[in-house]
């Protein structure tokens, strides 16, 4: 299992809708996020700036397997216009890199 950390940005203004929109997904999406192997997904945000921490069983897997996704694609639709940049899943990065963790230096 995986651990991403993500970040993404808001255009300005845009707060109060990304809210609405997330307070909750479409069923459909959620079903394809777990078919994907995402066991959670967390979104914070603080102002305009959104950090997502993702548990899933292989990152980059799930964003090949939601790339071409016709549910997922539909939600990018709804989402990328409050969006500063688009995500078009067509990346292979890997998330945030992680600097520390303090279980893994105390109980290695």
């Amino acid at each position: 299992m995986q651990r991403i950390l993500s970040r993404t940005r808001l255009r300005a203004g845009n707060e109060s809708v990304y809210d609405s929109v997330h307070a909750a997904i479409p069923p459909a999406l959620a079903s394809r996020l777990r078919d994907a192997g995402v066991h959670d997904w967390t979104v914070w945000r603080d102002g305009v700036d959104l950090l997502h921490l993702i548990e899933v069983e292989d990152y980059r897997a799930m964003r090949r397997a939601l790339a071409d996704d016709p549910v997922n694609a539909e939600w990018q639709e709804t989402i990328n216009p409050l969006l500063e940049a688009d995500d078009d899943y067509s990346g292979n990065d890997d998330g945030v890199p992680r600097v520390w963790s303090l279980a893994e230096q105390v109980d290695p």
